[in-house]
């Protein structure tokens, strides 16, 4: 009888800690969705389409579309107009080339 009993109180205790893991592994995802799922990724922008109208009065416009279209790819974003508008999309205003230029167009 005394084996039985150790088995007996052996699985009892091995049910609640579980039953413990099982609640805090609860609670923890409550807490980091905070009962909501999460926020979806920003659609993709189309990079083409953006930056054909930054580029539009460019001087240069492949090599200008070619800056863009990296800078876009990388952010996800390409500022309104054909220039400035930079405060719009800081990713794209903060990326730089090897000699520290601005790199977006």
């Amino acid at each position: 009888m005394g084996a039985l009993s150790k088995t007996l109180t052996a699985s009892l205790v091995l049910c609640c800690v579980l039953l413990l893991l099982a609640e805090v592994d609860h609670h923890t995802v409550m807490d980091l969705t905070h009962g909501a799922a999460p926020n979806p990724l920003p659609p993709a922008i189309d990079c083409g389409v953006a930056c054909d109208g930054r580029c539009k009065l460019s001087s240069r416009p492949r090599l200008c579309k070619r800056a863009c279209g990296s800078c876009c790819n990388r952010c996800n974003c390409v500022p309104p107009g054909t220039a400035g508008n930079l405060d719009a999309c800081p990713c794209y205003a903060n990326l730089t080339t090897h000699n520290q230029t601005r790199k977006c167009p």
